[in-house]
């Protein structure tokens, strides 16, 4: 089990900030800095800006806007994580929006917070995920399980085409359900991490679907049955 670490003035955790609204950015800043155990250490107001600077400051956590005007933070996330395995990564956004939570869940992020979140409670919020705890927003979190677990339903017309993968595609259609990244993925089954790209890019096409994280879908309800029958139900 890994230690928690504490911080303290002398030790303060340190946080890296994404978004591309100045005001934003140095509100947080502000109210970070604030905290003795908490120093903004830079900030980025573009995904190409985060991805260059981000992983020289070795943050121990990010905060993320979603939506950007030349990308979006789930990515961001995902490339810095792969970056740097041990960064926590506090998605923070204006929208309830479940598909996000789903992508930020699957690329990594130990937080999920709305920007309507009280500045006591998103500072709570950076010490939670700098600690090594996840936090999501419940609300969205526990709509998006219901949504989910309704979900299976749907598997008997998707477990068919599962025949058209290869058992290197199954195996990392897997992964994919686990929420390995595609470099951690390379890592477990010792392929390059443009052989896993190519590989996703097929088993998506195969599967009929366009996004990384309809597949994960797909794959966490074909474990289920294997994992607990109808047991669940």
């Amino acid at each position: 089990m890994t230690e928690t670490r504490t911080f303290t003035e002398q030790d303060p955790i340190r946080v890296f900030l994404l978004d591309d609204h100045e005001v934003v950015r140095r509100g947080l800043t502000d109210l970070l800095n604030a905290e003795p155990d908490i120093a903004v250490i830079g900030d980025a107001d573009s995904a190409e800006h985060a991805l260059t600077r981000g992983p020289a400051l070795r943050p121990d956590v990010a905060v993320l806007d979603v939506r950007l005007a030349d990308g979006d933070g789930i990515t961001v996330c995902r490339e810095l994580r792969s970056q740097m395995p041990d960064l926590a990564v506090l998605m923070l956004t204006s929208f309830d929006d479940e598909e996000a939570l789903l992508d930020a869940i699957m690329a990594g992020a130990a937080g999920y917070v709305l920007k309507q979140i009280k500045g006591s409670d998103l500072v709570s919020a950076v010490r939670t995920v700098a600690s090594g705890q996840s936090l999501l927003d419940p609300t969205t979190t526990a709509r998006l399980m219901r949504s989910l677990r309704a979900e299976p339903v749907e598997t008997p017309a998707v477990a068919p085409e599962l025949a058209g993968l290869t058992e290197r595609e199954r195996d990392i259609l897997a992964l994919i359900g686990d929420g390995l990244t595609n470099r951690e993925i390379g890592k477990r089954l010792y392929l390059s991490e443009k052989t896993v790209k190519n590989h996703i890019s097929r088993l998506l096409s195969k599967l009929g679907v366009q996004r990384r994280v309809q597949a994960a879908v797909i794959a966490t309800q074909l474990q289920a049955p294997e994992r607990g029958g109808d047991a669940a139900r």
